[in-house]
């Protein structure tokens, strides 16, 4: 029979893992998604949506469906379920392997004020004395900047949020990447843009803007990742996550170790 293998989902590189996993053997793929998403579109295998109830919550899971591995391939900045999915996995006594994408890195050529917090970057459009500025930082964050003075914002996101945040001077965008650089150079110089916030997502997906930015001297207020547990087993690619499970198959470790507490249902 398949041994279970739980993604914690929702990124790009969620969707290509469980496709990958699909054509091949040895491997059940069990998705979890957040749910934040309306009718999010479902990977490759069995998927569940919503959350574990903390870190007990999760261990027990991991032991009722009897997961032998766990990927967390979460957001960069979904912090909390890094450090949860690290604990649970203790907990349960299963193998746990981050994948995350690199993180942008500047260039010679860029501009960029590197900030730890969103109030660091509010702080930042303050200091800078930022006129007009492309929010692209997400539904959940905009009310850290509802009260910058001065400052007319684009804010471009992928749905409308629900309640809108009020802003003194905005403009909404609604726009789903990936974005060409035709079109980011386009949109920089059609709306005057002078400073752009964002998160340090990194991949290809909205990388654009930065190059558009480069190229024109914009500011990037960028906000850096959050920790996450160090002594969790890393990739960078979807292919190197692979070659972590392929090392797990040819192993017996994982299956005859001891049963942690929640395998024996204490």
């Amino acid at each position: 029979m398949p041994a279970n293998l739980l993604i914690l989902g929702g990124t790009t590189e969620a969707y290509d893992l469980a496709d990958r996993l699909a054509g091949r053997g040895g491997w059940h793929v069990i998705n979890s998604l957040a749910g934040r998403t309306a009718n999010p579109r479902l990977p490759a295998g069995e998927t569940r949506i919503g959350g574990f109830g903390g870190v007990e919550g999760l261990a027990r899971y991991l032991a009722e469906r009897s997961i032998r591995a766990v990927i967390d391939v979460t957001h960069p900045f979904a912090a909390r379920m890094g450090w949860n999915a690290a604990e649970g996995c203790r907990l349960a006594g299963v193998p746990l392997l981050r994948l995350e994408r690199p993180a942008w890195r500047p260039g010679p050529d860029d501009v960029w004020e590197p900030v730890e917090t969103w109030t660091g970057a509010a702080e930042a459009l303050r200091r800078l004395a930022a006129r007009r500025v492309l929010l692209a930082v997400g539904r959940q964050e905009l009310t850290h900047f509802t009260d910058v003075d001065d400052n007319w914002f684009l804010i471009r996101l992928v749905t409308p949020p629900d309640p809108q945040p009020a802003f003194q001077a905005a403009e909404w965008l609604y726009s789903r990447g990936p974005f060409a650089l035709d079109d980011e150079r386009a949109l920089l110089d059609t709306w005057a843009i002078d400073t752009i916030v964002c998160k340090n997502s990194g991949g290809e997906a909205t990388s654009a803007k930065l190059i558009a930015a480069r190229e024109r001297g914009i500011r990037v207020v960028m906000l850096q990742r959050p920790a996450r547990p160090a002594e969790v087993a890393r990739a960078a690619t979807v292919d190197e996550a692979l070659n972590w499970i392929d090392g797990l198959s040819g192993t017996s470790a994982y299956l005859d170790a001891e049963a942690s507490p929640y395998q024996r249902g204490v």
